[in-house]
């Protein structure tokens, strides 16, 4: 008969395999609290999910079920009054590349987009640094031109397509005074884009300078204070020192201008309320959501309005991930440069100290 003898372990030696007297402390811990401290645990631990949880419910049930359910209707040949039909793969998405008509509307929408968005931008940033500055009746001005965004878009497009009518518009009226030639502002391509292109940036300008002026007064003044002392002046500073301080604000007025840009269909719809063809005689300013409009209601043809639709949403979102790759480029380019320039301050204020300290030619005799 055989006897195994457990030799004792020594200090230091690692613990025996079996229960992590750590987790056996913790275990112990939470056995001995009451139930209102569990419930202050668990409130801690789970009451944030709880929090957002609102919010992901209502997205899944109008933001990504649609999206979805989109998605499916476009690999169908789907009616709008006999519903589903024969499933089709991604032939609607073949058929709309292939389409004339979908490309001219690409055309339409990003036409409108720039000559709406870059303007846009560029006024807004003027208006928000014109606001920033000390004037008189801040509030009211600031008030003043938040109120175009407040009227709706169909009064807006309602009075503006009044404006740019062809025979008795108010500005064909001023320029056959002057003596020149009548504009065909819903005939011709390029007059009936900046007609559109001008209604957005009479509603949106206001709405994005308010959020750029707020951006402007949350750059701290002792930055402004610190490069006037350096000597910059007013336009120096507002080109140095503003614009980097309201990139990331910049950048998301850009972002949403884009989606709000590419997703335009009001304006257009409204522009020509008498033509029978939605985006004028021969489309000319037939946007991609105006186009989708049309497969949809018009010719009842919803599998490839959703094919459509699926295609400005990978154009919409490229465009975003563009716009963030080239502002963290821009801001990592102006980081390396600020780094060189302080290095190069500190390398100047190294060599001057340096120099001052150096003893004089009589003082070394």
């Amino acid at each position: 008969m055989t006897s195994t003898i457990t030799p004792p372990t020594e200090a230091g030696a690692p613990e025996p395999r079996g229960r992590h007297p750590r987790k056996a402390a913790r275990t112990t811990m939470r056995a001995d609290l009451t139930p209102r401290q569990r419930l202050n645990r668990w409130d801690v631990k789970y009451s944030p999910y709880l929090y957002v949880a609102p919010f992901f419910v209502l997205f899944g049930l109008i933001g990504l079920f649609p999206l979805v359910y989109t998605f499916v209707v476009s690999l169908n040949d789907w009616n709008l009054l006999t519903g589903p039909g024969e499933w089709v793969g991604f032939q609607n998405f073949t058929d709309e590349l292939q389409s004339p008509l979908f490309w001219n509307s690409l055309f339409n929408t990003f036409s409108i987009f720039l000559l709406s968005a870059v303007p846009q931008l560029i006024a807004a940033i003027v208006i928000a640094a014109v606001l920033d500055q000390n004037i008189r009746a801040k509030t009211f001005w600031r008030l003043s031109v938040i109120l175009p965004y407040v009227v709706t878009p169909v009064a807006v497009t309602l009075i503006f397509s009044n404006i740019f009518g062809e025979k008795y518009g108010l500005i064909n009226n001023l320029l056959t005074t002057f003596g020149a030639d009548p504009v065909m502002w819903k005939t011709e391509t390029l007059p009936s884009h900046l007609a559109i292109a001008t209604m957005v940036n009479w509603r949106w300008t206001g709405y994005n300078a308010l959020i750029l002026l707020a951006a402007m007064q949350a750059v701290p003044r002792d930055v402004h204070e610190a490069a006037a002392i350096d000597g910059a002046g007013a336009v120096r500073r507002f080109f140095s020192v503003t614009i980097p301080s309201i990139r990331p604000t910049i950048i998301f007025v850009i972002i949403t201008a884009t989606i709000g840009g590419l997703q335009i269909f009001t304006e257009p719809k409204l522009f020509n309320a008498t033509s029978s063809i939605p985006g004028g005689p021969q489309r000319q300013y037939q946007t991609t959501v105006l186009y989708l409009w049309d497969l949809a209601f018009n010719r009842q043809d919803f599998g490839k309005a959703a094919a459509v639709a699926w295609m400005l949403f990978i154009i919409v979102v490229a465009i975003g991930l563009i716009n963030f790759w080239l502002s963290r480029r821009i801001a990592g380019v102006e980081a390396r440069t600020s780094k060189r320039r302080t290095r190069r301050r500190l390398d100047a204020h190294a060599a001057a100290r340096a120099e001052a300290s150096a003893p004089t030619p009589e003082e070394r005799a």
